[in-house]
């Protein structure tokens, strides 16, 4: 049960529930904190001993405790700490969007100057998207998947009225062109399907954009995107915050905040452990928790030991080491898999690979053109490159998913893309995708429990206590709690869903795992310890990995060599030491050139 609030003056907000009054203005609304250095006027968000919780009776669950933050215009507050922390939650209900199952409570809520304490949801519409913009996490779901991109963006500009219906489609174009989406006027004619996941997110963040709104909260804004396109993201809202509009950035990338933000707040288990200005908690944090973030952090410059990913793993890290995780089953049960070839086996061969697709204007687009790779058995070859460049489209033809225009995919020098989906279907168990996007890929009416025992079903004989069994030490290998076994996928924060889909992978124990950004939702701390879990199936069962991610310091961490892509060739490839040490290629050293990078430690004196 959530505490009462500790000024009786303001009756607490129950989503769903009318508020005891209007909402109050002038004078009498409560006094909130400024932000250090900041007059007491010059506050566009503030929220003082907010709390949220969830549920009803002895399952009511608190999940943001006493929580109060301000906000001046201008300024940028980030958010920081690990997946289920409740920093998308408290970002929710400073907006009225926490919930129809939610409990909110706070001594006071201020929105652009106004008391929105007690706002009803029709008051909420008039801020939403012309006072305050949201960028969600997860693009995908966040976008209509019926409506065109331009449409999407075109929106706030209609229901605020802020430009005539002549007008939108430049305005529209211009939003697009501003948030780094290339090709803008095509772009709009397209559905979000049709969008690779860092397109999708920057058509999200000009919709966020498209309304002017004073106060912009950024929930993982760059989590998809490509270290070229995510340095434009991040000059995009730098402009914003310099023409001042205040912005709540909330990320697990603490080198993207290092960037941007001028203050940070710590969060853990629904509480703020640690604030201050960005230098002093990135560079001499006080609380454990901040220095185990920190301590997480894969370094691009860092040389990997035996494979295993940087990053050091604190015993405070709340979540269960993947260290420590038992091995995977094989697919019959409890009997180890079957010993890998020998070390340089080619397990995946590629040649000549080509896909085109048609545009929406009737033209044709060459997504991947004659691109050659192989990869060994027990080998990680990582691949790199900007949005659009043709990463996923290699994946989805590597699975079988796409058939090739011209060239093949051959496995353990057999057929593969040639062969019909009748005689592939048998061997599909062995080769397994952890997938860009894994709500997209759950059914949304699945439990976990039933999404694992859809993939074990396909693994093996095992049945009932057994399958349920297995199921709990997939959970375990991936950091999670057997208690997320009876939730579905739209309960779970991004980091969580993105681990049900490395675990649903491993349930077949396959020998090659495509891995589309796997890491990509995930905070630092979960993030080494999928690394490492990754890295301990490869080195104890001889798994392959095509490792696909736009973090070139995780794919240094994790890959032996590594493909770089750009508008579907293949432009610069080998050992990952060399490519990413020494790059020969422009495009190779702009990449690494773009990447944002935490500041130096300081020294003890």
């Amino acid at each position: 049960m959530t505490a009462p609030p500790k000024n009786p003056a303001l009756p607490p907000k129950h989503a769903g529930d009318p508020p005891a009054g209007p909402p109050r203005e002038g004078p009498d609304s409560p006094a909130l904190p400024p932000p250090d250095g900041a007059e007491p006027a010059a506050v566009a968000l503030a929220v003082r001993g907010l709390t949220v919780a969830f549920g009803h009776g002895r399952r009511r669950r608190t999940v943001v405790h006493d929580v109060s933050l301000t906000l001046a215009p201008g300024e940028c507050l980030a958010l920081v700490g690990e997946s289920g922390s409740g920093k998308s939650v408290t970002a929710r209900a400073l907006i009225g969007l926490a919930g129809p199952e939610s409990a909110v409570r706070s001594e006071g809520l201020q929105v652009d100057g106004r008391d929105a304490t007690g706002f009803r949801e029709r008051e909420w519409r008039t801020v939403r998207g012309r006072v305050v913009g949201l960028v969600s996490q997860d693009a995908l779901s966040a976008l209509d998947p019926l409506r065109r991109v331009g449409a999407e963006v075109a929106e706030p500009l209609l229901v605020h009225r802020l430009a005539r219906r002549g007008e939108v489609a430049e305005r529209v174009t211009g939003l697009l062109r501003d948030a780094g989406v290339p090709e803008p006027e095509l772009r709009a004619r397209q559905y979000p399907h049709q969008l690779s996941g860092g397109l999708r997110q920057r058509a999200l963040i000009a919709s966020a954009t498209a309304g002017g709104p004073r106060v912009l909260i950024a929930d993982e804004p760059t989590t998809a995107l490509d270290v070229t396109v995510q340095a434009r993201v991040l000059e995009l809202l730098r402009e914003l915050k310099e023409s001042g509009t205040a912005l709540l950035l909330i990320s697990h990338d603490l080198a993207v905040v290092a960037q941007l933000a001028d203050r940070i707040a710590v969060m853990t288990q629904g509480r703020v452990v640690e604030t201050g200005p960005t230098g002093q908690v990135l560079g001499a944090p006080r609380h454990p928790y901040t220095r185990t973030l920190i301590s997480s952090v894969p370094a691009l410059d860092a040389v990997p030991a035996q494979g295993r990913p940087q990053g050091a793993r604190s015993e405070d890290a709340p979540l269960t080491g993947a260290e420590d995780a038992p091995p995977p089953r094989s697919d019959a049960g409890d009997a180890a898999p079957p010993p890998a070839p020998g070390a340089g086996a080619v397990l995946l061969s590629a040649r000549g690979l080509v896909k085109r697709y048609r545009s929406p204007d009737g033209g044709v687009r060459t997504a991947v053109r004659d691109l050659d790779f192989t990869l060994a058995h027990g080998e990680t070859l990582g691949v790199v490159g900007e949005s659009g460049s043709g990463k996923s489209t290699l994946a989805a033809m590597v699975m079988g998913l796409l058939a090739p225009d011209a060239g093949e995919v051959r496995l353990d020098g057999g057929p593969w893309s040639a062969l019909d989906e009748r005689r592939r279907r048998p061997l599909r168990r062995g080769v397994q995708l952890v997938h860009q996007d894994p709500l997209g890929s759950f059914d949304p009416r699945f439990t976990v429990r039933r999404l694992l025992d859809e993939a074990l079903s396909v693994a093996g004989p095992a049945r009932g206590a057994r399958r349920r069994e297995r199921a709990a030490e997939l959970l375990e290998q991936v950091g999670l709690d057997t208690a997320v076994l009876e939730r579905r996928p739209a309960r779970l924060s991004g980091g969580q869903r993105q681990r049900v889909a490395i675990a649903r992978a491993l349930a077949t124990s396959p020998r090659l795992l495509v891995c589309d950004e796997p890491v990509s939702a995930l905070d630092v701390t979960v993030q080494a310890q999928v690394l490492e879990l990754l890295a301990s199936l490869r080195a104890a069962y001889g798994l392959a990995m095509l490792f696909i991610s736009h973090d070139l310091a995780v794919v240094r961490q994790v890959s032996d060599r590594v493909l770089v892509m750009r508008d579907g060739d293949i432009v610069e490839q080998g050992p990952v030491a060399e490519v990413l040490g020494t790059p020969r290629h422009p495009y190779t050293r702009q990449l690494l050139a773009a990447v944002p990078r935490l500041p130096a430690a300081p020294r003890p004196s």
